[in-house]
């Protein structure tokens, strides 16, 4: 005898049996990370309902460029979009790299493109030569300074030998006119090592950057001046370089900023980063000093969540955790950023893992009044075994 809910709950297994060919979701959420993960895992994805109730609806220009841009990468990948740009679906090819140039749309900054790639970035075909063209600063999404300090360090730990990973800023495009250039080099690997990071160190120094694109040079200056004055409260070795950018590598529009990474004595990178107000917007000029007063605070707020990679790096080193030999990995990082916490659900999704997640108490900590910053995570998982099969033997 057969109850009606079993007959129910096997229609339902068989029609999902049916339907496995794709991963389904909905809603434009968190598209980057579905395509990459779904790149790398080779497995097809079917996303809808993207933005159907906005008054501009389906996918917006710098979500196809990004499309676009996996489908320069990769060799045999379908993209089928339909009428309205509602419903994207994807099947992945092979990852081919090589030189690739790419023109993002001045809507998002270059690092929209750049961030997810990394994860990419090592195992393609042949080495991936990335040339991006476009905004490569603004105030909402990382700049190409700000990845290069942040992720670059924790892609590194990942690789055994790190030789041709270079990122550079050849042009500089502040918001809203664009006109700069970004280059990415990156080796190819055949699968990333086990990594166990659980020492973030004390800070032992800061570094950082104030750029300026056709402004004076001396407002770089004063971003520096300000920010140091407060950051000198709490240590000395502080060196901010400046960096003026003129004729054809400053862009289309005036605009600065400042990028700031604290080093530890374990080699752990914790960073932030400002951008002036873009020219023309309705929020009105930027007062520099403010500006670098406000880019020590996100530094401060940073080296408090801690953790041995920063809110901007933990996605990435999720990813390349469960991508590793089946072997145990294990990071530690600061609170989960609402952005890593939709990665860990994607990583069970496509890769079918599941990380342990604990709240780290060191026994010389359990007095609270010597416990320094905020709760710190221990991300815990056994590689997926992954290997980069297109990679040429040699």
């Amino acid at each position: 005898f057969t109850s009606t809910r079993d007959i129910h709950s096997e229609i339902s297994q068989t029609r999902k049996m049916k339907n496995s060919r794709f991963q389904e979701y909905t809603g434009s959420n968190f598209l980057r990370q579905r395509l990459v993960l779904a790149t790398i895992t080779s497995r097809s994805v079917r996303i809808s309902n993207i933005r159907t109730r906005d008054d501009d609806p389906g996918l917006q220009e710098a979500e196809a460029g990004f499309v676009r841009l996996l489908d320069k990468m990769t060799n045999g990948s379908k993209v089928e979009v339909n009428e309205t740009g509602t419903q994207l679906t994807y099947q992945p090819g092979v990852l081919l790299g090589g030189r690739v140039e790419h023109q993002c749309s001045n809507a998002r900054g270059v690092g929209y493109w750049l961030e997810p790639i990394l994860a990419l970035a090592p195992f393609c075909k042949n080495p991936l030569h990335l040339i991006l063209t476009g905004v490569t600063n603004n105030q909402v999404d990382p700049s190409p300074d700000y990845i290069k300090a942040s992720c670059l360090p924790v892609l590194r730990k990942f690789l055994l030998d790190d030789t041709g990973l270079e990122l550079n800023v050849t042009k500089r495009g502040a918001a809203p006119g664009g006109g700069g250039q970004v280059v990415l080099k990156c080796p190819v690997k055949k699968s990333p090592r086990p990594v166990q990071v659980l020492d973030q160190g004390k800070i032992k120094r800061i570094r950082g950057v104030a750029w300026g694109v056709r402004v004076s040079p001396s407002v770089a200056n004063r971003v520096v001046e300000s920010a140091k004055g407060k950051l000198l409260q709490f240590i000395p070795d502080i060196y901010i370089y400046t960096d003026h950018m003129t004729g054809g590598k400053s862009g289309n529009s005036p605009g600065f900023g400042l990028v700031l990474t604290a080093e530890t004595n374990t080699g752990t990178f914790l960073s932030a980063e400002v951008c002036s107000n873009p020219a023309g917007g309705g929020d009105g000029p930027t007062v520099p000093e403010e500006l670098g007063v406000k880019g020590a605070q996100l530094l401060m707020e940073e080296i408090f969540r801690g953790g041995c990679a920063d809110s901007l790096s933990q996605s990435l080193a999720v990813v390349l955790m469960g991508l590793g030999p089946p072997d145990v990995s294990k990071y530690m990082v600061g609170p989960l950023s609402p952005y890593t916490v939709q990665c860990l659900r994607h990583v069970r999704d496509f890769m079918d893992l599941t990380f342990k997640l604990e709240t780290l108490v060191r026994e010389d900590e359990e007095d609270r009044t010597l416990r320094m910053g905020a709760d710190k995570v221990v991300l815990t998982c056994v590689g997926v075994g992954f290997t980069n099969l297109s990679k040429r033997q040699t």
